[in-house]
């Protein structure tokens, strides 16, 4: 079994008046995501069917070549229908401000987001940059042009 992982350091600023609100952690030894948490001054409730921006009280600096991507907390999409409208979201390596997560409630009642709970996670990953090669003709491939539900799904 593989132990080893590859770190890369990424600068993370608190920001004022957060100093209670955890910073993204890992909570198991092979996590994928670290938890983001909400650092709302007042407890925010999100009506079914409605989208609210949480901040999350920190600023950081993405390295370049990589990019944070935010994903939903597993257990509160199958608990109460909490997710992203954008998931993944992506914050650039660019981005200075305040990390905030898009919360949309698809569960049937209002769901209430409290300091300091855990509302999405967070994964960097390396972002390779694309270098468009224009040609005339594309490499064939058995799927050739079969689009959305070409294999029978």
């Amino acid at each position: 079994m593989q132990t080893d992982t590859q770190t890369i350091p990424v600068p993370i600023m608190r920001l004022p008046g957060n100093d209670d609100v955890p910073l993204p952690d890992y909570q198991s030894l092979h996590a994928a995501g670290m938890d983001l948490h909400a650092a709302v001054d007042e407890p925010a409730t999100i009506p079914p069917g409605e989208i609210k921006l949480i901040p999350c009280g920190f600023a950081m600096a993405v390295p370049i070549g990589y990019e944070a991507q935010v994903r939903p907390r597993s257990g509160i999409a199958t608990k109460f229908g909490i997710s992203m409208p954008n998931a993944p979201g992506t914050i650039d390596a660019d981005y200075r401000g305040q990390v905030m997560v898009p919360l949309i409630n698809h569960g049937p009642a209002p769901f209430e987001v409290t300091r300091p709970m855990r509302i999405a996670q967070m994964v960097i990953k390396p972002v390779p940059r694309a270098q468009w090669q224009e040609v005339k003709k594309l490499p064939p491939t058995d799927r050739g042009e079969g689009g959305f539900g070409h294999t029978g799904q």
